[in-house]
């Protein structure tokens, strides 16, 4: 994964708009790959599927905190990838009152399908779903990677360390004190 791009696709987002008016101020908003990663050195991380209990209980209110730790370490973004709809990812910031990380839909899964992490979790009734990983990416390139280990299809468990924001983060300080001596 080192050195690769990540895949180029069209994410179906929905973005407040007040414009639109009613109970449900939202707008669909189609945004690409270039849109969220192109000049810009972020992280992303992606894990099996929004309001399930490691995901909402550690990943990600765990990355929302840390937020501006990765900042000092040069990352301008965080976002949050999950072969869910768009309604579900905003239901999911919202109840999780999430600031700071972008939430990505990736409904159809093509992007994790791309990026070879698309799994089957048919054993919890999830259908397909991605594998947890986490990745910092610069201007598009993958710059480092952080993959769960036993990838597989409907896997016995749901291992959960190499893509913690704490892991990351150490990750990055060690980088950027190995740059610095």
């Amino acid at each position: 994964m080192l050195n690769r791009r990540v895949p180029d696709v069209t994410f179906r987002t929905r973005v407040r708009d007040e414009a639109v008016g009613g109970p449900n101020p939202y707008k669909w908003e189609d945004k690409t790959t270039a849109d969220y990663f192109a000049g810009k050195r972020v992280v992303i991380f992606s894990l099996p599927g929004a309001f399930t209990p490691t995901c909402s209980t550690f990943q990600l209110p765990d990355f929302e905190k840390l937020y501006p730790e990765f900042q000092a370490q040069g990352i301008d973004a965080i976002y949050c990838v999950s072969v869910n709809d768009a309604f579900v990812m905003n239901a999911w910031g919202k109840s999780q009152g999430i600031q700071n990380i972008g939430l990505i839909p990736d409904g159809s899964g093509e992007f994790t399908r791309k990026m070879g992490m698309l799994v089957a979790k048919d054993n919890l009734g999830f259908g397909m779903r991605s594998w947890r990983y986490g990745a910092v990416v610069n201007d598009g390139v993958v710059e480092m990677w952080f993959e769960e280990p036993g990838y597989a299809d409907n896997c016995g468990d749901d291992p959960y360390g190499e893509s913690s924001p704490q892991n990351i983060l150490e990750a990055l300080k060690a980088a950027k004190a190995e740059k610095a001596a």
